[in-house]
């Protein structure tokens, strides 16, 4: 038997078009430019790249910008989103994400973008059939059987990590 836990990189930029990606980006944004003023107090960078690469510490920003968003991954209800199975429904429940600042500039809104690793739970793999994955999510047999969801792998979802239970 394999247990795979599976990786989607969610990019959140000013070109997203859910309600949840644009309250993500706005307030990521807000909080960036509240943040970056600690770093950036000579107000001698523009770009997070530039903070990054010339003030100490300034790694600590994607720390301090995703306290923004904890309340957005909330209402996810531990459902990675994007993620469907077969019947088009959520069904991939996360534990663990990580929150990143890809890019920003202070003074252009519009170059913000931000990531959210979403790490699922861990997942029994039972087969691949062509590009789609078949798991359980629970083992416990149900009336002898054991439930299963199939879904398609897609961009920015990859296996995290995987081991054998003998």
């Amino acid at each position: 038997m394999r247990v795979i836990r599976l990786l989607y990189r969610k990019i959140i930029d000013a070109s997203s078009q859910s309600a949840w990606e644009k309250l993500v980006f706005n307030d990521s944004y807000t909080e960036f430019l509240m943040q970056a003023q600690l770093y950036n107090q000579e107000k001698k960078y523009s770009t997070f790249g530039e903070l990054i690469t010339y003030v100490p510490n300034a790694d600590k920003l994607h720390f301090l910008v995703s306290g923004s968003v904890v309340g957005y991954l909330k209402q996810l209800n531990r459902k990675v989103p994007d993620i469907l199975n077969n019947s088009g429904k959520l069904f991939l429940p996360f534990s663990n994400y990580k929150f990143e600042i890809i890019n920003s500039d202070i003074k252009d809104k519009s170059k913000h973008q931000v990531a959210v690793n979403f790490m699922s739970e861990p997942l029994t793999w039972y087969d691949t059939i062509g590009n789609q994955l078949l798991v359980a999510l629970d083992t416990t047999p149900v009336n002898g059987e054991i439930l299963t969801e199939q879904f398609a792998m897609q961009p920015f979802l990859s296996i995290y990590s995987l081991k054998e239970i003998k």
